[in-house]
């Protein structure tokens, strides 16, 4: 079945079987390997992408339901390298960076969409809600707390 999408700010078309999901189009057909494969059940997170202006789980949705719709990966929100080796980083990015918000980093893509899904809606989030838009995505080395405040510190700059 061919779909017709825009995914990261570019118009995309992919010819997928049905049964495909978007988490397996994204990495296998359009080559973005940021949105991690974690669980395949919808509970981990790791397959996190903004869907429509919203987060969703790649791995729950199947990539026919793309067709006429608008995704952004991780890769959509990392400007391209203004020189070689250098690349500006989102403030989502270097707070993480900064903050020790990332340890292993393979679920560091989702919970960076998930804060920016957050700060789009509000800028200025108190602690609990960072807590609490966060806990819908497992990281098991950094303990939540650099994350916490990478998201904290990124609102500053936002």
């Amino acid at each position: 079945m061919e779909i017709n999408f825009k995914i990261n700010g570019q118009e995309a078309s992919l010819n997928i079987e049905p049964r495909k999901t978007l988490l397996d189009c994204l990495r296998e057909d359009l080559g973005l390997t940021g949105t991690h494969a974690g669980c395949e059940h919808g509970i981990c997170g790791a397959c996190t992408v903004i869907f429509n202006g919203a987060t969703a789980r790649a791995c729950l949705l199947l990539g026919v339901q793309a067709d006429g719709q608008e995704i952004m990966t991780i890769e959509g929100l990392t400007p391209l390298p203004q020189s070689f080796g250098e690349t500006l980083l989102h403030p989502l990015q270097a707070a993480f960076q900064q903050e020790h918000g990332l340890q292993c980093g393979y679920c560091t893509p989702a919970m960076i969409l998930t804060a920016y899904d957050l700060l789009q809606r509000n800028p200025h989030p108190a602690e609990e809600e960072v807590r609490s838009e966060i806990a819908a995505n497992i990281c098991r080395c950094t303990g939540y707390e650099g994350i916490i405040k990478a998201v904290l510190k990124a609102a500053e700059h936002v």
